[in-house]
């Protein structure tokens, strides 16, 4: 696609006031204009703090205790965990530099800049926190503060890679307001070192305004994060001559966004697990410090649009293992880790939404709910009704399992092309896998290379994408979903669901999918029929399922049968012409030629483990059907 092509594209699903902010962007950076508004200057805030530190904190377990002092002392020793890793050295200084942070937009990073930025990103100081709460042992108090003093002299005002990203700015502004009411008194908490953190924050949240174009354009959690990060400087700081208008500039764009990018269903605007949950964090947070300074409640337009979204995560997590469909795109982002459970457990997210946003006790167990004591949010009454249904991510719940249909209605750039994908769950156990996103910035053929719809569960028409790559981030002539019908069992739950999507209109075809609960699996039936042109043509169909790197055998031509370690999968493949299996990039079974990003899958940022893809590969004139029956054995 040539640059015009592009630009028109772009525009027109962009929308002109999109592409126009990006381009005002753009022109700040060229002509020198943002590295006049933010000067490499120290602030010399000299006020006080305007919240009320920790008076108390939140009453847990002696496993939570321990966990929370194990998790201390291995930041004590310098090692952290990025993304919920293993652990690594903890280094501050990764982006220091002396070049403006205007400069380094222009110059590629010696690495995926998710890595430069995410140990500052300061997760690990809420984890200090949270172990001196507990504990009050002053050790985890004076290991925060000497590193943090330490990484405010080594990256001054605007200067080196951390700088760069107003939304990181943000983040990192945000936990330090956190971790500076928790710490408040311990020894080493005195007066100068308090004072340099305010400054600090001072310092941040002057670098933010003057690119919030930036994050308008991008209309997502960018700009939630800034508007976020403003709205707590503005409180924290209320003698700072720009308190006020931090704190208005941030509350006004915090409502503007959420009423923006949250539909009225709750489905957020970049179509993703993950970045959904952030949201609802950067909500939860900002509400805490509106109840803290008794600011003004949320419009209620606002509070509409939050608790959907607050029904949405709760239909897509596990209500037993936390776990949810690794949908869309995933960075791994967990702002405020307040709690036991490991980072890709939704459930404390969902629970102190469903306090702050809903008014409801979604979950009884006190472990699940420590972030919503840390936020002060009051438990409250359990829900007289079942888990919901998301519009666009629909649950069919069969026997010990849970599948789950993509049905998406986009109205924002989508993430990955993913359209009809089916995301299915027995016993806790991910086994019809989302292959996650790896990493953003890699060397090819990585760079974001699992966002394409070849390597999710969905059919592939002579070997097209269903929308049009235009960038590593962006795709254009978005494909859009329409579920067709369904049907409720006895118990109230969808027995099956059936939609399809115009991705293929462009090649004269359609893609219907049905998903259907059966005795012990789930029945998918896939159906590609003639759409706006003449029939006749020979196309060639390939289904995808991504599934876990197990011990495979096929017991005949047409059934593959997986061996876990807790039960046995049987896939049979109905009107297949021949099956293929990938795993790392190589031909298991079958003649297909692989890509190298086949056969793998994501469960974390700047992680990437085996997984077998099986492909069913169909030729023919359309009408083409293909089924794919699930059968789980002890």
């Amino acid at each position: 696609m040539n640059r015009l092509s592009k630009l028109i594209k772009a525009t027109r699903d962009l929308g002109p006031a999109k592409v126009w902010l990006f381009a005002r962007y753009q022109a700040g950076l060229r002509s020198g204009h943002y590295r006049r508004m933010t000067p490499s200057s120290r602030d010399r805030y000299n006020g006080s703090a305007g919240l009320p530190v920790y008076s108390r904190f939140p009453q847990v377990s002696q496993h939570q205790r321990d966990q929370a002092l194990s998790a201390g002392d291995e930041i004590c020793q310098g090692y952290v965990r990025l993304f919920g890793g293993e652990p690594v050295r903890l280094d501050l200084n990764v982006g220091v530099s002396s070049q403006h942070w205007t400069l380094l937009e222009k110059i590629p990073p010696e690495k995926d800049i998710k890595l430069i930025w995410e140990p500052a990103r300061f997760g690990w100081a809420v984890t200090l926190a949270r172990a001196y709460a507990f504990s009050g042992d002053p050790v985890y108090a004076s290991t925060f503060w000497e590193k943090t003093l330490k990484f405010l002299s080594a990256h001054p005002p605007n200067l080196g890679r951390q700088w760069q990203s107003a939304q990181e700015v943000a983040i990192r502004l945000m936990v330090w307001v956190f971790c500076d009411r928790v710490f408040a008194h311990a020894p080493s908490s005195i007066t100068e070192n308090r004072r340099r953190l305010w400054q600090g924050i001072a310092e941040h949240a002057a670098r933010i305004p003057s690119t919030l174009v930036y994050a308008r354009a991008q209309n997502n959690n960018h700009l939630l994060a800034e508007a976020a990060g403003l709205y707590a400087a503005g409180l924290y700081l209320p003698s700072h001559p720009q308190a006020k208008e931090w704190r208005q500039t941030g509350w006004f764009w915090l409502n503007r966004g959420l009423q923006d990018q949250i539909t009225e269903f709750g489905t957020y605007v970049q179509h993703s697990v993950n970045y959904h949950r952030l949201m609802l964090q950067l909500a939860v947070f900002a509400d805490h410090l509106r109840r803290e300074s008794g600011d003004v409640d949320w419009p209620e337009e606002t509070l509409v649009r939050l608790s959907a979204a607050t029904r949405w995560l709760w239909a897509l997590t596990d209500p037993e293992t936390g776990q949810a469909p690794n949908l869309g795109a995933n960075d791994s982002a967990y702002l405020f880790p307040v709690c036991g459970q490991p980072w890709d457990d939704f459930r404390p997210v969902v629970g102190a939404a469903g306090r702050a946003f809903l008014g409801r006790e979604i979950y009884e167990q006190p472990n699940l709910n420590e972030m919503a004591e840390w936020f002060n949010l009051s438990q409250a009454s359990t829900p007289d009704f079942g888990q919901p249904q998301a519009p666009d991510m629909l649950r069919v719940e069969s026997g010990q399992g849970r599948g789950f249909l993509r049905a998406a209605q986009f109205f924002d750039r989508p993430s990955h092309a993913d359209q009809l994908h089916v995301d299915l769950w027995w016993r806790g156990v991910n086994v019809a896998l989302d292959p996650g996103t790896y990493q953003y910035n890699a060397a090819p053929p990585w760079e974001n290379a699992l966002a394409s719809s070849k390597v999710h569960n969905t059919l592939i028409l002579d070997g097209k994408e269903q929308m049009v790559p235009a960038g590593r981030f962006l795709w254009l002539d978005w494909a859009q979903s329409e579920v067709l019908a369904h049907e409720v069992n006895q118990d109230g739950q969808l027995a099956w669901v059936s939609a399809e999507h115009n991705g293929y209109y462009k090649q004269g075809a359609c893609h219907q999918r049905k998903l259907s609960a059966i005795e012990g699996g789930w029945l998918v039936a896939d159906t590609v029929f003639p759409y706006g042109k003449p029939g006749g043509n020979i196309h060639r169909l390939h289904l995808h399922w991504l599934l876990p790197d197990w011990d495979w055998t096929f017991v005949s031509k047409d059934t593959l049968q997986l061996a876990g370690p807790e039960f046995t999968l049987k896939l049979k493949l109905e009107g297949a012409d021949n099956l293929n299996l990938i795993r790392t990039g190589k031909c298991l079974y079958g003649k297909i030629t692989p890509d190298p990003t086949w056969g793998w899958r994501s469960p974390a940022y700047g992680l990437k483990t085996p997984a077998l893809l099986l492909i069913a590969v169909q030729n023919g004139k359309l009408p083409l059907d293909l089924k794919t029956t699930w059968q789980f054995l002890d």
